[in-house]
């Protein structure tokens, strides 16, 4: 049933997940926009690539809030008519809270609907649903990230855990949360597929988490 809680509480879901933390921040502290540079997204891993470790750690962190928050307006604001925590009525709320977010981050109506790919909104958002299932996805990330320094390859590998976590390792029951998994590693794969065609070339950017890098202001081709 559509009540003004539940309006009230996709709006807000959007608008925080339309935070554009990397364009602010790369504008506030930087004067640039993260957008004309690296690979043109306004997102954690381009951050990383333009300006560094720290804002873009500053850009993952608050990101990943974004999406966490935004699914868990389903405490705050809806819960008179979601039912019982963790039921699946109310994680069917939650999912379209976070699902509202992650297209808030996409499409980002502060900065001109140009966005990232969504990939730190999408894991705040899992980490708000299933807990279990996004250690098990940060845990996948790292590993990945450690052996090969490909964050988009990571991202992918962390997108395809979940879905195989929550089915074959937690064996969730919800059907919609199945479904989301699923949807997840569709989203993965469209907003990374400029990073695939790197990789199968040879010439996607690496990350190295240890080692000091110079800042990349290479306008994105």
């Amino acid at each position: 049933m559509i009540s003004i809680y539940s309006i009230s509480a996709v709006i807000l879901a959007y608008l925080f997940g339309s935070i554009p933390t990397a364009v602010w921040l790369g504008q506030a502290f930087y004067g640039i926009d993260v957008r004309e540079y690296g690979s043109g997204n306004a997102g954690a891993t381009n951050t990383f690539r333009v300006l560094g470790k720290k804002p873009g750690i500053a850009v993952m962190v608050i990101d990943i809030a974004k999406g966490y928050t935004a699914t868990k307006l389903a405490y705050f604001i809806g819960l008179s008519v979601t039912g019982p925590q963790h039921s699946a009525q109310f994680v069917n709320y939650e999912l379209a809270l976070g699902v509202t977010a992650v297209m808030g981050h996409l499409f980002p109506i502060f900065a001109g609907f140009r966005g990232g790919k969504g990939v730190a909104t999408l894991f705040g958002m899992i980490l708000a649903v299933n807990f279990p299932a996004a250690m098990l996805c940060v845990l996948v990330f790292i590993v990945v990230l450690l052996i090969t320094k490909y964050v988009s390859l990571s991202s992918i590998c962390a997108g395809f855990t979940f879905p195989l976590s929550i089915v074959f390792i937690l064996h969730s029951s919800i059907k919609s949360e199945v479904l989301y998994g699923m949807c997840v590693c569709v989203l993965i794969l469209v907003t990374h597929q400029k990073n695939l065609e790197r990789l199968l070339k040879g010439k996607e950017s690496k990350v190295y988490l240890f080692k000091k890098k110079q800042t990349n202001l290479i306008k994105p081709s």
